[in-house]
């Protein structure tokens, strides 16, 4: 990986951490910052969100666009795929091809469903004990393909050292309720799950489908289609969901 790409990620990065000023928009800035490194080196789109690990549970907490936000929910709600397998093994892991990848058939057809032929999930170091990773997602006229691992690696050693930075600068209340919003989203997509089990009697595995199918179609967050389940059931629009801190 040459210098001069290194130093541009670690500049930029620094740039972003004295340009903003709360640290979720740090964060946004970061996965548009890593959606360009990638776009550059496919020679096409490339989206990219940051999970985080909290709870023993990932959860999105930044993308670089509403896609890259509503592919990385998927994920979470299925339960398996690179980035999560990436967060678990502390070393990057790619999903090169999802029309002949078999490691996780449901989020494979989910990803092609929504026009997503690869993903790359990529670990990073926050610090203070938290695992992240960034989370890639490619056309199939620009796939992720095993020569660009190395430079999101790179970028992504860089973003880890800023993200602790940040973290470290983030108000101990703002650091608590930019997570506490994004467990609620993971919650409700657990609870309306949960709801559609017992409206249909089908397992977890099928709700999920149905949930996610309802998202491609629609091009809605899945949390967003989650909680309109939730609110037909509860009578409110107000869905509110609890956890501990």
């Amino acid at each position: 990986m040459a210098f001069n790409q290194v130093q541009s990620d670690y500049d930029q990065l620094q740039g972003l951490l004295s340009g903003v000023g709360d640290l979720k928009s740090f964060l946004d800035g970061l996965t548009r910052l890593a959606s360009g490194v990638m776009t550059e080196a496919a020679g096409a789109s490339v989206e990219c969100a940051v999970t985080l690990l909290r709870q023993k549970r990932p959860v999105t907490i930044a993308g670089s666009s509403e896609l890259a936000v509503r592919l990385d929910e998927i994920e979470q709600a299925v339960g398996g795929g690179p980035c999560i397998e990436a967060l678990r093994i502390g070393r990057p892991v790619l999903l090169a091809d999802v029309s002949t990848d078999s490691r996780w058939p449901t989020y494979s057809k989910a990803l092609a469903a929504a026009g997503c032929g690869s993903c790359l999930g990529v670990p990073l170091d926050p610090g203070e004990n938290a695992a992240a990773a960034l989370n890639f997602f490619a056309s199939p006229a620009g796939p992720i393909t095993e020569r660009m691992v190395p430079r999101a690696t790179v970028f992504a050693e860089s973003a880890g050292h800023a993200m602790a930075l940040a973290v470290r600068m983030a108000a101990k209340d703002e650091l608590t309720n930019d997570l506490r919003a994004a467990m609620e989203k993971r919650t409700v997509i657990d609870l309306a799950a949960g709801i559609i089990m017992g409206q249909n009697r089908c397992t977890q595995d099928e709700a999920m489908k149905i949930l996610m199918a309802v998202s491609s179609n629609r091009n809605q967050k899945l949390a967003a289609v989650a909680e309109e389940v939730v609110a037909g059931v509860s009578g409110s629009r107000n869905v509110r969901t609890h956890f501990d801190d």
